[in-house]
């Protein structure tokens, strides 16, 4: 049938031929009705090869084009009719390229928008599910990013949303997918990468970040920090939904515990024994009239505030900024972030103003309700710190620094990479200053004392590098106190310390390194 439909012409010119050299056409009327019909079907033949030809590639490409190949090459064709067929399918390839970018591109920051990578993030979990691979997904959302558009206008905005596109692209691998979710969110897709790695890749990113600063013209310019939410899992466990779940809630938990932080979405635990610490209303009072105290004069008047205070209730420690900038340094952390955690570290207690003196002060065991009064401190330096908006960096720091690197710590129960960088480097110096000192509750210890229990709790208290990286520095000898190191604080080594009772002989050396 097919060579019947396609080969027509052919055919009736060869039966008109036979009919023509056959005896039964001898009537010249006959022989001219013949010899018609043999030019008709040569034409018809010549007509469809041309068209087989020249034309039949041209509607094939269009036919892929409209199929949503857009690597489709138009051929090219010399005659007249030809050129303008195939320029034609050329216009169409291009304009049929250009709406899929626009429809899978968000348009500001050239990224790919909302449906482009959750069509990614449902590709990459069916590869993950069939080859049983591991894969994790991220969210970071610009912190504070209506203040930017309140107080320098959208355009500033636009100017952040770009520089914050360009500086995660910058930093992420070949592999990696990135694209804008919404707003001022972001998702990354990340293949062949667990939860762990997923959170050291986004602390990494949280870094890079901050250490970014877009000009918005007039010589204004910006800094801005990220939060991130972290989650994933392993082969058949993958489901898109939960991913995209739990993904948003670990990012809105890392802005609920202070910003400028990662948080890796955990499975509630019905037999967790960790401590929430909610904040007692007479403890948030005295937070919120103290931040508000603060507020406007910064880390200046909050110092003169708690200089007079023993160091136990919160004074800062020149010690303590010694060796958490030391550490920091160390780490080859960017300047900005090296202050930061020293302006923590010099504030890391401050919300001890909240705690009853009585209980800081007590020499003997303290009580479950007593407990509960001093593990709300923490959350009380959030509320004083977010009140005076200068030092909301410091927030994050301050609120984890009694976390504990293998859980079970205060006031959320994080662990590993979960505790921002600088809470782990402020818990290290605070424990040491901690065990070294007098307390009313216990006796000071020796240096080599000091960092045999340090070494005792890696892995579960301290992060273990930040351990080894303070032994190297500091093992051989004890560290000094540089006066230096408290800045804005300088003026509280004038102050004398309050007496101090001598503690039971019984009490754990490391009680002040967890409570503080």
């Amino acid at each position: 049938m097919k060579l019947i439909r396609g080969g027509w012409p052919f055919g009736v010119a060869l039966v008109a031929i036979v009919l023509i050299a056959s005896p039964s056409a001898g009537d010249p009327l006959l022989r001219l009705v013949l010899l018609a019909a043999v030019a008709v079907g040569l034409a018809a033949a010549v007509t469809q090869a041309y068209v087989r030809s020249r034309i039949e590639p041209l509607i094939a490409a269009a036919e892929r084009i409209a199929a949503g190949d857009s690597s489709v090459l138009v051929p090219r064709r010399s005659d007249r009719l030809g050129r303008r067929l195939a320029a034609a399918v050329g216009a169409m390839s291009v304009r049929v390229a250009a709406s899929r970018a626009d429809a899978s591109t968000d348009e500001l920051t050239s990224l790919a928008n909302r449906t482009s990578i959750a069509g990614t993030l449902f590709t990459e979990v069916e590869r993950a599910v069939r080859y049983r691979r591991p894969l994790a997904v991220a969210f970071a959302d610009i912190d504070h990013f209506k203040t930017i558009n309140d107080t320098f206008g959208h355009e500033a905005g636009d100017i952040v949303l770009r520089g914050i596109a360009d500086a995660l692209r910058s930093q992420l691998r070949a592999s990696d997918f990135l694209g804008r979710y919404g707003g001022e969110e972001f998702m990354i897709v990340l293949p062949e990468t667990t939860v762990d790695e997923a959170a050291a890749l986004a602390d990494k990113l949280r870094l890079f970040a901050a250490g970014q600063r877009f000009m918005l013209g007039d010589g204004q310019s910006v800094t801005v920090t990220l939060s991130f939410g972290v989650t994933g899992a392993q082969g058949d466990r993958l489901r898109v939904d939960t991913l995209v779940r739990e993904v948003d809630a670990a990012m809105y938990s890392a802005k609920a515990l202070g910003r400028d932080q990662v948080y890796a979405f955990v499975e509630p635990d019905d037999d967790s024994t960790v401590i929430r610490s909610p904040i007692s209303p007479v403890g948030r009072a005295q937070a919120m009239e103290l931040g508000r105290l603060a507020h406007g004069a910064a880390a200046e008047a909050l110092a003169s505030i708690i200089s007079p205070l023993p160091h136990y209730r919160g004074r800062p420690s020149a010690l303590i900024a010694t060796i958490v900038s030391a550490l920091a340094k160390s780490l080859d952390l960017p300047a900005h972030e090296v202050d930061k955690i020293r302006v923590a570290a010099l504030l890391h207690d401050v919300g001890k103003v909240g705690v009853p003196q009585d209980i800081l002060e007590k020499p003997a065991a303290l009580t479950p309700v007593e407990w509960r009064s001093v593990v709300q401190h923490p959350r009380i330096g959030q509320v004083i710190l977010e009140q005076a908006t200068t030092l909301r960096d410091a927030v994050p720091i301050i609120l984890h620094h009694h976390e504990r690197f293998g859980g079970a710590g205060y006031p959320y129960g994080l662990r590993g990479n979960e505790i921002p960088l600088g809470a782990r480097i402020v818990a290290i110096a605070d424990a040491y200053d901690a065990m070294i000192q007098d307390r009313p509750y216990k006796k000071k210890i020796s240096h080599e004392a000091a960092v045999e229990e340090m070494r005792r709790h890696s892995g579960t208290q301290f992060d273990p590098e930040l351990v080894e990286l303070f032994c190297d520095i500091y093992g051989a000898r004890a560290p000094e106190a540089d006066p230096a190191a408290l800045g804005f604080a300088a003026a509280i080594d004038s102050h004398r310390r309050t007496p101090r009772q001598e503690e039971p002989a019984e009490r754990s050396a490391l009680r002040t390194a967890h409570a503080g």
